[in-house]
Formats: C-alpha cells, sequence, structure tokens
C-alpha cells in the first residue's frame, strides 16, 4: 500500500553506529538527508535523557510515521526506542544494518507495516557467508530487490 506522505526514520544505536549508519546511507541517498535522523546513545547517560533526545529527533524529521531501527534488541537503544513508539505511527524494528537502512530508505513511501517487513528481508537478505575463492566464482545477490531498484530510478 502507498502513502501519499513518506515515512522518517529514527536511527538508535550505541554511539557512534546511529551517525555512521547514516552518513552511509545519506552517501547512497544524498536527498533523503531531512528523512533520516540519528541518536548515538552514549553510555554514561540516563535512560530518561536519551529518550528527551530521541523524542526530539523524532519530532524534528517532520513526519506523521516514523520507523525506528535499533542496533541490538534487548540493549539500552532498543530499550529506549521501545518507550518512544506507539506501534501506530511509529514502529520499532532491531537488528539494523546497512542493507535494511537501504532497503527502507528505499521505500519509505510505503506503509509502516509495509517498511518492516522491507527492514526484516533486507537484513536477512543482506546477511551472507563469503567464500574464500574467487569472487567471479561466488554467487552474488543484489543489495536492493528489483522493485527497489524500479522505484529508486522513478524518484
Amino acid at each position: 500500500m502507498l502513502s501519499m506522505n513518506p515515512a522518517g526514520i529514527l536511527i538508535m544505536a550505541h554511539a557512534p553506529l546511529a551517525s555512521a549508519l547514516r552518513a552511509c546511507a545519506l552517501h547512497v541517498f544524498p536527498d533523503s538527508g531531512a528523512a533520516i535522523a540519528a541518536v548515538d546513545v552514549q553510555p554514561n547517560l540516563r535512560p530518561e535523557e536519551t529518550i528527551a533526545t530521541a523524542r526530539i529527533a523524532m519530532e524534528g524529521l517532520g513526519c506523521d510515521r516514523v520507523l525506528v531501527l535499533t542496533d541490538m534488541f534487548g540493549a539500552t537503544p532498543s530499550n529506549v526506542a521501545a518507550r518512544l513508539v506507539d506501534g501506530q505511527q511509529s514502529k520499532l524494528v532491531a537488528g539494523v544494518n546497512f542493507p535494511m537502512l537501504l532497503r527502507v530508505v528505499n521505500a519509505r513511501h510505503e506503509s509502516l507495516d509495509a517498511l518492516v517487513a522491507r527492514a526484516v528481508e533486507g537484513a536477512k537478505s543482506g546477511i551472507m557467508a563469503v567464500s574464500v575463492t574467487a569472487p567471479q566464482n561466488q554467487a552474488r545477490a543484489p543489495l536492493l530487490s528489483a522493485h527497489d531498484q524500479q522505484h529508486r530510478h522513478q524518484q
């Protein structure tokens, strides 16, 4: 299902991972800066301070829908994000990686449920064991699906 207003993406991870992932995403999608926020969770801050920072970042996106991506389920960024999302206008996916992030940035026009599904699929398909043989002997899967590539060219 397509939505008229693209979703915002908030990355919350142990410092400096969130900012690094955002910078990498902007390398691929340079026009998406306003739609992607990063909160680097510092080890010395109380969760209340982190959630306040995350709320400001989330509101700063100016989107009516936000997908929150965290690095590891059960860790501080994920626990704080769980207190931030409402399950309707904002949803949470833990285990962020770069392929996941690229998939959701490319599909921000879709519903939050579709973005959650794309995030999980992007993360899974981006992980593979790589043999030590010559690169030409390795099977490679495209980073973006054919649908994602087609949509990116339409933007």
